[in-house]
């Protein structure tokens, strides 16, 4: 099937009559088949390397502060894991998209029969399938390293969905609004660096400067670390609520500005 026959079959879904929540829920079903299968070889290795960076992450806390406090294991405890989600949903959309840009691919891609909006919710599913397994090894493997006892309640549900959607559309608004794939790259590494070194996930914010941590309020990272570790733990942090409505925040407009770069239809 070549661009152009995508492209009149597009027309033709847009055009009929019946297109509607079934032609949606088809056209997303199809793309997480789609994409499942074009990463069949690299969601293994993928899911791999996130166990792999955040156990290891896990184990190089317990190497430099080998005496942590009860309150701080459970910060090393629950902290690689969600930075692990939001290298992600930071990297790899990014980086595939960049590639079909470079491929020549990028714009095939975009002549399939598919509303973006299940498009861009397919892709989210796919790296909910890569990206939870992954965190739910690092967090076994903190319990087993720093010896803690997790609260988890039925709150994590909502919180590791939302966080997750936000920063993978994050990723994916980036992969498509800025056209050049070198430029989305050095953003995407840009913004990966900020949650690493200057967002207290692994730490409390109380080790950090009032100032920085008022700006990591109004980013997308500490308020998903602030739900996530609110669904694991018990009287930890604070200001969970309003980490939410950050959060939907950054969901929202991530989502609107993907779906404006590509072209809303659907």
């Amino acid at each position: 099937m070549d661009a152009g026959a995508a492209a009149d079959g597009s027309l033709a879904a847009r055009a009929e009559p019946g297109a509607g929540p079934s032609h949606w829920l088809h056209g997303y079903a199809a793309m997480v088949r789609w994409h499942l299968l074009s990463l069949r070889l690299w969601a293994p290795a993928a899911t791999a390397i996130e166990i792999l960076s955040g156990v290891g992450m896990v184990y190089g806390i317990g190497l430099l502060a080998p005496h942590l406090s009860a309150r701080g294991a459970l910060y090393a405890t629950t902290g690689p894991a969600i930075v692990a989600l939001i290298l992600l949903g930071l990297i790899l959309g990014p980086q595939l998209v960049a590639q079909e840009k470079m491929a020549g691919r990028y714009e095939y891609t975009l002549t399939m029969p598919v509303p973006r909006s299940a498009a861009a919710f397919a892709w989210y599913t796919v790296t909910l399938l890569i990206g939870l397994p992954a965190a739910a090894v690092t967090i076994a493997a903190g319990v087993v390293r720093f010896g803690v006892s997790l609260s988890v309640s039925a709150q994590l549900v909502p919180a590791l969905l939302l966080g997750t959607f936000a920063i993978t559309m994050l990723g994916y608004a980036l992969a498509h609004a800025v056209s050049k794939p070198m430029a989305t790259m050095l953003i995407t590494q840009v913004l990966v660096f900020v949650a690493f070194g200057y967002a207290p996930i692994n730490f409390p914010s109380s080790q950090m400067p009032h100032w920085l941590v008022e700006i990591n309020r109004a980013l997308p990272f500490l308020p998903m670390a602030t739900v996530v570790r609110a669904g694991l733990t018990r009287g930890l942090v604070t200001g969970v609520w309003v980490s939410y409505l950050v959060l939907a925040a950054w969901a929202l407009g991530s989502a609107w500005l993907a779906l404006r770069a590509l072209g809303r239809r659907g």
